[in-house]
């Protein structure tokens, strides 16, 4: 992963984790604030009822008289209020009057006259001088169903002669709590959004030091002349100067024959791929075929300068203990590829090559290194097959991996040679035309291949009957386990 990307994703966690408290926290708050506000409403409510109903109290005209008549008028009225958006179309509010005993002498839902409602806070606090107020749940494994109560004492002078309870449904204002909550879900929506905006430009500026840096190294390493980057902070000029001291330390004989060998193994095959899709382009072809091969070609160039940026972390990859990126890489279409950039390859030597390579086989690993090991084993297969041979593909699960063998028919493997195979710089000569190769095709197979806890292994391909038939490689990568 790119540093640009990871500092991107970092930032972004550090975003997305305070924009998550603090919804946290104002989530937890909204609810309570809404409550609050209701229940300063339900004070102002429950004492104005209680001055309207103390006559008919101390007249024990509460069933027949106005007061009733009123409340039944109340509960029959529509609002069709819009407040905030919300339509309100009912009227929520329940009221019960207690005597001083708390037996319930009226109640507007006719549901609880002649109970005891001493008990309840709201009576209970209230008969005793103090606010009196409670929320229950109707259902008590629903939070939903929740009810307030709020109470105020009727008084005749300074003698306390019942309570009038106001009670409002919670169910009332989730509709303002769920508006509120959607509001700061979206501003909170914005927030990261923005802040993402500020953070990519950030990373963006900090790969663009990155990538100066990273061309000062390429330059360097080809021999160029190249004047140390400036800019990017003092840390990146730090590191720019390291890389130059590096350089200084590294331009040593054995080290460039080394980085020769392996800028020239690494890049013939990208090149010849460019190569053959530009011949094939010179021709006749049709329009599919055409944008086809364009668009392998732009590929490969590509993968090319991938390849360039990529040599001297490859010089290194015996060293290396671990992967540093792991992603899916579908076989059938890696192997596909590779076939198609080696098409003009098998072309004129005239091979017939069968590819059997089933769709869900998915390896796990680093795309780079598992492409280019597998290209060597289709390199080697086809500078070692005779003119008119065949070449076969074929992949297998195994246990938690999966195997894919190359082999193709002609070239046989000396005895002596058959332990050396993966030596650095130890090559065969060609069939056709005598020549042997640098040696580092195989080398950087095996490393990739334990590098990916893998194995690889080659070897004369024989029948049933013991004949030999040509070589026989085969390459066990990891699986993605599903």
């Amino acid at each position: 992963m790119r540093l640009g990307l990871k500092l991107f994703l970092g930032y972004f966690l550090i975003v997305g984790l305070g924009v998550y408290f603090s919804l946290n926290i104002l989530g937890v708050e909204i609810k309570p604030a809404f409550r609050q506000a209701t229940e300063e409403t339900l004070i102002d409510t429950a004492n104005l009822l209680a001055v309207l109903a103390r006559d008919e109290v101390l007249s024990g005209n509460l069933t027949n008289g106005r007061f009733q008549v009123r409340l039944a008028e109340y509960a029959w009225r529509t609002p069709n209020a819009e407040v905030w958006d919300i339509v309100k179309n009912t009227l929520d509010h329940r009221v019960y009057i207690t005597d001083e005993q708390g037996i319930v002498l009226f109640d507007s839902t006719g549901q609880a006259v002649g109970q005891d409602y001493s008990r309840w806070n709201d009576v209970y606090l209230t008969l005793r001088g103090e606010y009196g107020a409670r929320t229950t749940r109707e259902n008590p494994a629903d939070e939903r169903t929740s009810v307030m109560y709020v109470a105020a004492p009727i008084r005749d002078g300074e003698r306390i002669i019942g309570v009038l309870s106001v009670a409002k449904p919670g169910s009332s204002i989730q509709p303002y709590v769920d508006r509120a909550e959607a509001k700061l879900r979206r501003a909170a929506a914005v927030l990261v959004a923005v802040s993402l905006t500020v953070g990519l430009g950030f990373s963006w500026a900090l790969a663009r030091s990155i990538h100066r840096l990273a061309a000062y190294a390429r330059a360097a390493a080809e021999g160029q002349r190249a004047t140390v980057p400036q800019g990017g902070g003092p840390e990146m000029q730090a590191l720019a100067e390291a890389v130059a001291t590096m350089r200084d330390r590294l331009e040593g004989r054995d080290y460039v024959e080394h980085y020769v060998h392996t800028l020239t193994h690494e890049m013939k095959s990208p090149l010849a791929a460019i190569a053959g899709a530009a011949e094939l382009l010179q021709g006749e072809l049709p329009t599919a075929q055409r944008e086809r091969f364009a668009h392998l070609a732009a590929n490969e160039a590509e993968r090319l300068q991938q390849l360039v940026e990529r040599l001297l972390a490859l010089a290194t990859v015996e060293q290396r203990r671990e992967l540093q990126e792991q992603r899916p890489v579908l076989l059938a279409r890696t192997v596909e590829d590779l076939l198609i950039s080696r098409m003009p390859v098998a072309n004129r030597k005239q091979l017939r090559i069968a590819q059997r390579i089933p769709e869900d086989a998915t390896l796990l690993g680093e795309p780079f290194l598992i492409r280019q090991a597998i290209g060597n084993l289709l390199d080697n297969a086809l500078d070692f097959t005779p003119v008119q041979g065949n070449i076969t593909l074929d992949a297998e699960r195994v246990s938690d991996a999966w195997r894919l063998t190359v082999a193709n028919t002609g070239g046989i493997i000396p005895d002596y040679a058959l332990e050396r195979l993966f030596e650095r710089f130890y090559s065969l000569p060609r069939p056709d035309t005598g020549r042997k190769s640098t040696g580092l095709g195989l080398a950087f197979v095996r490393e990739a291949a334990q590098l990916h806890g893998g194995t690889i292994r080659v070897d004369n391909w024989r029948d049933a009957q013991g004949n030999v038939l040509g070589v026989l490689a085969c390459l066990t990568l990891p699986a993605v386990i599903a």
